[in-house]
């Protein structure tokens, strides 16, 4: 498998620059990537220790965040380089705070990996989730430097745990500790004798709490919702505003919605605008105008809809209801308030859990929207109730952050 995998990935070089010429995402990557040496030869401090962290994408990222802000304060001299794979989170977090330095990682051959580690050198790696480059790791491997993956979660039919997938197992193996999210992953990776593990639970429990002691305040949803009863929903994908425009065109006088849109671009927001029938306005067009007296508040912009979340009284989450994958539904879930969602998400246990408990409704159409919708805004009852379900599963699955970052102390 290993030959096979580095010929994919020597073809993936050629290949790239030509699909970038018809893509801008993969362009982004592919530029990205070409700066990422030169960066790393101007920004690094030879002087001082350094810790890697790398994420695959934006959700990897927020995944992480708890853990790499408690190593920023306890290696306050150590520098840090965060590297991403995808251009959704280079693009948006690269000042992010907690690193020194932010790059795209190169891709993974053997000579990027000698490269980036002869430049690097880290004295601590941290991989999250299950974003796992092999020759990357075995060079870590071989130099003995620390390697940990936390909020891992694997499944069966992933190649790590067939018959064919030793040179990704070998990857696995070049982890000295790895910090799972469920005990299936754990059972997992103790059949194929990978017994380093520790059952942490997902350090996103840890980041969406952690909101709880922010400063939340939005003065201008304030200024919007007044005494209303608001319906949130975000990361909205146009499978998602079919039923809610359906649904708001026809809602009551006394209900707000506000809608946080996955596509911000303009033209999409100008579609999404135009079939709504009731007054609407824009975050990027709110100064001066009447907040009060609109019925709609769509979110341009990106950064603020967890802090949205707490002015819901019931929250509708997008992507499940297509195919581009369930966003997070814990960011709303910690501010106690019920949640609906479409109905692909079986790849996201945490839906499931907070269905099983009440706090979540999967729907199919808008008919089905309708109705829960209706029965949470006429039963406030039912609604806290559904809530406080929410709010005690994140509570109880809080703790990863603490486990992970005593292991490292040791």
């Amino acid at each position: 498998m290993k030959l096979f995998y580095n010929i994919a990935i020597f073809i993936a070089q050629l290949v790239l620059p030509v699909i970038a010429l018809f893509s801008a995402k993969i362009k982004q990557g592919v530029t990205g990537r070409s700066q990422s040496f030169a960066i790393l030869e101007n920004q690094l401090d030879k002087g001082k220790r350094t810790i890697w962290y790398h994420c695959a994408s934006l959700g990897e990222y927020e995944q992480g965040l708890p853990v790499f802000k408690e190593l920023r304060q306890l290696y306050p001299t150590h520098q840090i380089v965060l590297t991403f794979f995808s251009p959704s989170g280079y693009t948006i977090r690269k000042n992010s705070p907690i690193a020194d330095i932010v790059v795209y990682l190169p891709l993974d051959t053997a000579k990027n990996a000698r490269r980036f580690l002869n430049l690097v050198a880290p004295d601590l790696t941290l991989f999250v989730k299950y974003d796992i480059w092999p020759n990357y790791l075995l060079e870590l491997k071989k130099r003995q430097h620390r390697t940990l993956l936390i909020s891992a979660l694997f499944r069966e039919n992933q190649s790590y745990f067939k018959w064919y997938g030793g040179f990704m197992r070998q990857a696995l193996f070049a982890f000295e500790h790895i910090f799972v999210q469920n005990a299936e992953t754990k059972t997992l990776l103790n059949r194929i004798q990978y017994t380093q593990t520790t059952l942490t639970g997902d350090t996103r429990f840890d980041r969406v709490y952690s909101q709880l002691s922010q400063n939340n305040q939005l003065p201008f949803i304030e200024a919007f919702k007044q005494d209303n009863l608001c319906i949130v929903a975000g990361s909205t994908w146009p499978e998602d505003e079919a039923l809610l425009v359906n649904y708001i065109n026809k809602a009551s006088a006394n209900l707000k919605f506000v809608i946080a849109p996955h596509n911000i671009k303009p033209q999409q927001i100008k579609k999404l605008q135009s079939a709504l029938t009731k007054k609407t306005v824009l975050y990027s067009e709110k100064e001066n105008a009447p907040l009060a007296e609109q019925a709609v508040f769509i979110i341009d912009t990106i950064g603020l809809l967890s802090k949205i979340y707490q002015y819901a009284d019931v929250a509708y989450v997008g992507g499940a209801m297509g195919n581009t994958g369930l966003h997070n539904t814990l960011e709303p879930a910690v501010f106690g308030i019920p949640i609906i969602i479409g109905t692909h998400y079986s790849k996201f246990p945490e839906a499931s859990h907070m269905i099983a408990s009440g706090g979540m409704v999967s729907i199919s159409n808008k008919k089905m929207l309708k109705t829960v919708l209706d029965k949470f805004i006429n039963n406030p009852s039912l609604a806290k109730e559904s809530g406080n379900q929410n709010f005690n599963y994140i509570k109880k699955n809080t703790g990863a952050v603490v486990q992970i970052v005593n292991y490292i102390r040791i």
